[in-house]
């Protein structure tokens, strides 16, 4: 009696290894350029070149810590802290406005002092934001087609984008960008997400500009930066200094002269244009490359996640992670007036570093919910 060849499907467990390599290399690039930009500023203030890299490396390995245990557990256990989150960011956000409580940096209240160190709500208020909106989207998906019901849901998180866009009007942008980004994924419905974006950019944005007149001086230092070569564009027209001077492939690691003190605190928004003069042209589109990588990656968890949640959740960390890389490219390429954003993964930023290592163990959590089809021969 021959035996009987017998095919059966079985389910294979899956884990994007390519984002977390991704997230790995930017992490160790990061470190290494902080080093090479940041080394004379922290030796001239605090007398030690590790300074900075010794922060940042502390942030990385909490942020690691929390990006492996998160990406262990199921990602649908946060669907039940979403509003609690958003409530906790809330709060944070508005105590960091209290005069004397929260850290001032360039006339801009943003920091909450804990003991040596310093913690960044609004950067909770992200995180907070794609898991509050993604489980609302979820419990209603089929609702949220409707434009009455899409614009009560934008209402409710107008809130902590308000009380975020005060102080900080970047950090505000990447928050309404996340929630407009996974309600469209929810709703692809493109007249009512162009309408809603065109009268929020106009009318928000020209709010946000006139209650802060320095907004204003920024806009037309961003039109004719060489009117304000000693103050609001002094930053930006070195940065491009450094870019200039670099050219294909730059003058090498740690060669740079721009960062010697000639662009003011080169290690947070303006390590771009350092990277630029070290490596050239050809670093920085290498750099850019590995970003859109890093996005193509989590397209392809999205799409097959496996549920609506699961998907939002990674639309949401996609377009913080792109927003985020656009808004500071251009800033410092000076496409678009001068605004504090990092670079995420490379400039120096504890909160910011922490808390997009959790995200992105939040996006390995639901690739490791994608079932592949498989095949076994009996």
């Amino acid at each position: 009696m021959g035996r009987r060849n017998r095919t059966k499907q079985k389910k294979i467990k899956y884990c994007d290894y390519s984002l977390f390599f991704l997230v790995i290399f930017l992490l160790g690039f990061g470190l290494v350029m902080l080093y090479s930009v940041s080394a004379y500023g922290a030796n001239e203030k605090y007398g030690d070149p590790l300074h900075y890299l010794r922060r940042q490396g502390l942030a990385v390995a909490l942020g690691l810590a929390a990006m492996i245990v998160i990406s262990k557990i199921d990602y649908h256990v946060w669907i039940h802290f979403g509003n609690l989150a958003y409530l906790l960011a809330f709060g944070l956000c508005a105590v960091v406005l209290i005069p004397g409580i929260g850290n001032e940096a360039k006339g801009s209240s943003r920091w909450l002092p804990l003991g040596p160190l310093s913690f960044q709500p609004s950067e909770l208020a992200k995180l907070a934001m794609i898991l509050f909106l993604s489980g609302l989207v979820c419990r209603i998906p089929k609702q949220i087609g409707k434009f009455m019901n899409l614009m009560k849901v934008m209402l409710m998180i107008v809130p902590i984008f308000v009380i975020v866009a005060y102080e900080n009007l970047s950090t505000g942008i990447i928050i309404m960008g996340i929630a407009v980004v996974i309600t469209f994924v929810a709703s692809p419905k493109f007249g009512q997400f162009i309408a809603m974006v065109v009268v929020g950019v106009v009318g928000g944005g020209a709010l946000f500009i006139m209650a802060a007149g320095y907004r204003m001086k920024r806009i037309k230092a961003w039109l004719h930066p060489e009117e304000f070569t000693t103050d609001t564009a002094f930053q930006t027209i070195q940065g491009l200094y450094a870019i200039g001077s670099g050219g294909l492939f730059g003058k090498g690691l740690g060669q740079s002269m721009q960062k010697l003190g000639f662009v003011p605190e080169a290690q947070n928004d303006m390590i771009f244009s350092i990277i630029c003069e070290e490596l050239g042209l050809f670093g920085a589109v290498c750099v850019i490359l590995l970003f859109l990588l890093m996005i193509w990656r989590m397209m392809v968890i999205a799409n097959n996640a496996a549920d609506l949640y699961g998907a939002l959740i990674v639309s949401g960390i996609m377009a913080h992670i792109a927003i985020q890389v656009i808004l500071n490219i251009s800033v410092v390429t000076n496409t678009i007036p001068n605004t504090g954003i990092t670079l995420p993964f490379i400039s120096y930023g504890g909160t910011s570093t922490s808390f997009l290592l959790a995200e992105m163990g939040l996006a390995l959590s639901v690739s490791r919910g994608i079932r592949l089809e498989g095949s076994s021969h009996d």
